[in-house]
């Protein structure tokens, strides 16, 4: 365990006049400052352009950094006062209290799994004397993704959708302000040949819940964050390649999070019509974020925002859905969808459940992987057949499910089917002709 805090003097103390604002979450006063894990300025480049080295931050995390008395977190991956603001003093919103721990255990080649929790904390005492808390964890993973395929959809969706966006420079991985992955090279992966990825996840925490995703100062603190600590994992499993990974490309960037997609057309999507059914109120606080659109992924999450008229805490999902067919990423969903055809007149392998919709078919070429993950209020079966013939007509190859009105097309004839097996369910030769002669780049926007 590493531990580390700020020092107890006037380099403590909140710049003159820095405002303080606050949310109650359950009884708990959740203090959120202007400058909530900001980029330091001049430490970390904002432009488009970023140059980030995965041997860490700068010199001192391969052990060269001259000491000053600076502490280490996370295996020694981050240092304090290095660049991105949550190693800085801009990571305090208090003015009180402040600490900033880390614990967790580093993997090893003999146990190539590690953990570790950064913990920023700090209290403020407000004009009206109440006490409101800080208390931001960044999370870091070493190790394989979830066996259970429900559990592993869900991890998949938590880090490849929403705005997550990918890594350039072909590492298989994606990031956004909050969250990131990165799968690591073969030489990393388990014993049984499961990949190896090291997940970042920032959340901001009351006592009794998680309240939020801070920003830890966009996505190309995450980055830097991300990298260095997956290649010091990788030093100290003994798995690490000759040279650090690096990225020097410009992030993709996405559309504004107030998407102005057509109602009909969820993420820009023509026919992913949300919308009908609902009632009037909610139709209208329905937000949909349109995320990656490569030829390596593609991602669309549903919301319906909360109404704080009806006393509601946060936004309530209708669904995530995702493509995934760069060969890294998709090696972490191997086995998810089983053995045997979703439903009749599908092509491909999946299941089709009520929490989770999953297939994997051969498109334009290349294994290919559809998710959905809803919301049991919401039927999302007849949103997941619209998202995969999207995505699959995109891409050039034949559709996945059935057309309408043919055996296994409608959600409740999908469900009821008997489910053939792989081999009966044969990909049709059309598959193969649908294919374009020569594919896009995985990293080219579409």
């Amino acid at each position: 365990m590493v531990t580390g805090g700020s020092p107890a003097d006037g380099t403590d103390r909140p710049q003159e006049g820095k405002r303080f604002r606050s949310r109650w979450f359950g009884g708990n006063r959740v203090i959120r400052g202007r400058a909530l894990l900001r980029t330091r300025r001049g430490a970390v480049a904002t432009g488009t352009a970023v140059a980030l080295l995965a041997g860490g931050l700068g010199t001192w995390a391969t052990d060269t950094w001259p000491f000053d008395g600076r502490d280490r977190y996370c295996w020694g991956a981050w240092e304090e006062d290095s660049g991105p603001a949550v190693l800085g003093d801009e990571a305090f919103e208090g003015a009180d209290g402040r600490r900033r721990t880390a614990t967790g255990t580093a993997p090893t080649a003999a146990k190539p799994r590690g953990r570790c929790v950064l913990a920023v904390r700090s209290t403020h005492t407000f004009s009206d004397d109440h006490k409101g808390t800080q208390d931001t964890r960044v999370t870091v993973t070493y190790g394989p993704a979830p066996k259970p395929a429900a559990d592993r959809v869900a991890w998949a969706v938590e880090f490849l959708g929403g705005r997550s966006v990918p890594l350039p420079e072909g590492l298989p991985g994606t990031v956004s302000g909050s969250h990131g992955l990165l799968v690591l090279p073969e030489r990393c992966d388990t014993r049984d040949g499961r990949p190896t990825a090291v997940t970042l996840k920032a959340e901001e925490r009351t006592p009794r819940d998680v309240v939020g995703s801070p920003d830890l100062g966009g996505a190309d603190a995450a980055v830097q964050l991300l990298l260095a600590a997956a290649d010091r994992g990788m030093r100290a499993a003994g798995c690490a390649p000759a040279e650090p990974l690096r990225v020097t490309s410009p992030l993709l960037a996405l559309p504004e999070r107030e998407d102005t997609s057509p109602p009909s057309a969820a993420c820009r999507i023509p026919g992913l019509d949300v919308r009908a059914g609902l009632g009037k109120e909610t139709a209208l606080r329905v937000r949909d974020q349109v995320g990656a659109v490569t030829g390596g992924l593609q991602a669309c999450s549903v919301r319906i925002g909360r109404s704080l008229r009806l006393g509601e805490r946060e936004d309530t999902r209708v669904f995530d859905a995702l493509m995934v067919r760069e060969p890294r990423l998709a090696a972490l969903l191997d086995g998810v969808t089983g053995t045997r055809a979703p439903a009749r007149g599908w092509r491909g392998t999946g299941v089709l459940a009520d929490g989770h919709q999953a297939v994997r078919a051969r498109c334009a070429g290349r294994p290919t992987t559809f998710l959905m993950a809803g919301s049991p209020a919401y039927e999302t079966r007849r949103h997941f057949v619209t998202f995969t013939d999207a995505v699959t007509s995109r891409l050039g190859c034949a559709p996945v499910a059935p057309r309408a009105g043919a055996a296994g097309a409608g959600p409740s004839t999908a469900a009821s089917a008997p489910e053939p097996t792989a081999e009966s369910a044969a990909e049709p030769a059309a598959e193969s002709a649908a294919e374009p002669a020569a594919e896009s780049a995985d990293g080219e926007s579409r």
